[in-house]
């Protein structure tokens, strides 16, 4: 039988950790303003963790007993996912959850327990981030160019469609994209781009990519001078990375995307495309700024055979 995740507000709680509950659902919604899908994953995940702790402590549990919680219990907890078959990511975005909502109640005042910072988390491998199918590369645009929040300004909307559309469209790095500056707009053809150890390449720019940039623009509340970011924050100043990357974590949790769709995934899932159309491997490492085919192979997993025709076809002397 499969495992169902309890509804967090049909839980037998005692009445203290209930109300509890409450106060940090309206923090999340009100100083954290998360998006709904975000809030509702971490919600998920605290209900799964209180549902276990009614059954592991034998009744429904208060706040004197989440401030007695050993490290133990918390590792039964994630041993009890680990058997269900959660992968460790599963585990480990479960753990930050409750982790938050403890944080949460010990700066209340409502507990003093720092137990769950004190486990582990479960180790997750470094992996190359998978390419996304085209349809669903699409869903991640046009997701973007939706407001992530009804009180948003849609400018942002239109600013976080446009980055992720070079991510993709052009197969820039992030902080390719965010070095781009203002003068630089509007984007022609093609794009000299600063990447790796200040090696300069050109990239084509497609023309959705550019009519996407140019409604970010003409929407953009704020000027800076020429040389200033064509990317810019909700206040005027550059657009910080980390803030890319919550927007993309954010429409992962609304898509059900895995943890492997980055920002970065945007720019593999271009190179990937273009392979899979019939695009020349050769082109595709000049397009990414890798130094040699050997670093392309190993970013698109492109067998010897294939590698040798490139290199063929590109080395003179072949």
């Amino acid at each position: 039988m499969s495992f169902v995740t309890p509804d967090i507000n049909s839980l037998a709680l005692a009445p203290d950790l209930a109300g509890a509950l409450r106060q940090w659902k309206d923090w999340l919604t009100g100083q954290r303003r998360l998006a709904e899908n975000t809030e509702k994953a971490y919600g998920s995940d605290v209900a799964e963790f209180l549902a276990f702790l009614i059954d592991h402590l034998g009744g429904p549990p208060d706040l004197k007993a989440i401030e007695r919680l050993h490290v133990r219990d918390y590792r039964a907890w994630l041993a009890s996912r680990a058997a269900r078959g959660n992968s460790a990511a599963s585990r480990a975005r479960g753990l930050a959850a409750v982790r938050g909502l403890m944080r949460f109640l010990t700066k209340q005042g409502l507990i003093q327990s720092s137990a769950a910072s004190a486990v582990r988390a479960p180790k997750q491998p470094k992996r190359q981030p998978r390419p996304l199918g085209v349809k669903t590369a699409k869903a991640v645009l046009e997701e973007a160019a939706t407001p992530a929040r009804p009180e948003s300004q849609a400018w942002i909307a239109l600013r976080d469609h446009a980055l992720f559309f070079l991510l993709y469209g052009a197969g820039l790095r992030i902080g390719e994209a965010l070095s781009l500056t203002r003068k630089q707009a509007p984007l022609s053809e093609a794009l000299t781009v600063i990447g790796k150890g200040g090696k300069m390449r050109m990239v084509p720019v497609i023309p959705s990519a550019r009519l996407a940039v140019d409604s970010y623009l003409a929407a953009c509340p704020h000027r800076v001078d020429q040389d200033g970011p064509l990317f810019l924050g909700s206040r005027g100043g550059p657009l910080a990375d980390g803030i890319a990357r919550r927007r993309m974590r954010e429409i992962r949790a609304i898509l059900g995307l895995p943890e492997s769709a980055t920002p970065h995934a945007l720019r593999h899932s271009f190179a990937t495309h273009l392979l899979e159309a019939g695009g020349d491997l050769r082109t595709i490492q000049e397009l990414l700024g890798h130094a040699g085919l050997s670093t392309t192979q190993r970013y698109l997993g492109v067998d010897r055979t294939r590698l040798l025709d490139a290199y063929k076809a590109a080395h003179p002397r072949a």
